[in-house]
């Protein structure tokens, strides 16, 4: 997105000045894992200190999909459960469709009145073509938005009789129905999708990194491989617990990890009993391997007992 370069690093001040533009690296700005978008936006300007600065903003298409979270204006937030064609909507008798159709079972838990006055006002506000008061202490009365609600010809409940979309039958219950103002949350499905085959690993434990935007891998504890258990999938355990495995040579004498010596053309040594002891590779984890080499900086001699598997 900004291409710069940098001056080499662990150079004084004024060094910096006397090489040439060859000796510079590249450290250009470049998208992060997994974004992408247009660029909308440019500015190139000066900070306080007189450096130069470029900002650059992306802009991308959002349209609502499954997932993606929404609210009114009452704390009822929720996400999109599923998309349905208009033609499959239920529709009022004056041939409405809904644009949001919102379970109210959601109300009577929490007590968010609010949410429900807000649909008579909008319906209210809508049909008589005006602005109603719904703030804290001036709001119009309830009474009254439903006594203007029934000379607009509605019921004054707020309830109109639907129709099946699908089928065009009168349905049996009578829908509570009006306009509202919903707001659009920033917790969008496509900026949590997350996948990973291979990629980076951590340093010390040489596990899969953390993180959707360091491209990280996603963590099965032991209650997720009883759920594989469960589900006849114990085989993809095998896969699933060797992000980090490794192959160690062990002395079956001493019980303790030797090393591979280059100068003996890579033969495994033991460190007790050098070359001349039986050495077994197995296989573990490398967290398992780190931990045995903790035990040992605290000068606990940890002893592994070989058993051949067959």
């Amino acid at each position: 997105m900004i291409g710069r370069t940098s001056p080499p690093r662990f150079l004084s001040s004024m060094d910096e000045y006397n090489l040439a533009a060859a000796t510079r690296r590249e450290s250009s700005v470049s998208l992060k894992h997994g974004d992408e978008g247009v660029a909308d936006f440019v500015v190139v300007t000066e900070n306080e200190e007189g450096n130069k600065l470029v900002q650059v903003r992306l802009r991308d298409q959002r349209i609502p999909e499954i997932g993606d979270k929404f609210t009114s204006r009452h704390g009822q937030k929720g996400v999109t459960g599923i998309l349905v064609p208009p033609e499959d909507l239920p529709f009022s008798e004056s041939g409405i469709t809904p644009d949001l159709i919102f379970t109210p079972h959601g109300v009577s838990s929490r007590m968010t009145v609010s949410h429900l006055i807000e649909l008579i006002g909008g319906k209210v506000g809508a049909l008589a073509g005006r602005y109603v008061e719904g703030t804290l202490f001036e709001a119009e009365k309830e009474e009254d938005l439903r006594r203007e609600l029934l000379s607009l010809g509605f019921k004054e409940d707020g309830t109109e009789v639907f129709y099946d979309g699908r089928t065009g039958k009168q349905m049996l219950a009578r829908i509570f129905v009006g306009n509202m103002y919903y707001l659009r949350l920033r917790h969008m499905v496509a900026n949590k999708m997350q996948a990973r085959a291979r990629g980076p690993i951590q340093l010390l434990t040489r596990q899969p990194t953390e993180g959707k935007a360091k491209e990280g891998g996603l963590r099965l504890g032991e209650m997720e491989k009883d759920t594989f258990i469960a589900h006849g999938a114990s085989l993809l355990l095998k896969e699933r617990f060797d992000s980090d495995k490794i192959v160690i040579p062990i002395c079956e004498k001493s019980g303790l990890m030797g090393y591979y010596d280059a100068r003996k053309g890579g033969r495994a040594i033991s460190p007790i009993y050098g070359e001349n002891a039986e050495m077994s590779n197995i296989e573990v984890s490398y967290a398992f391997k780190l931990l045995l080499d903790e035990i040992r900086t605290l000068g606990i001699y940890p002893k592994l007992h070989l058993k051949s598997k067959y």
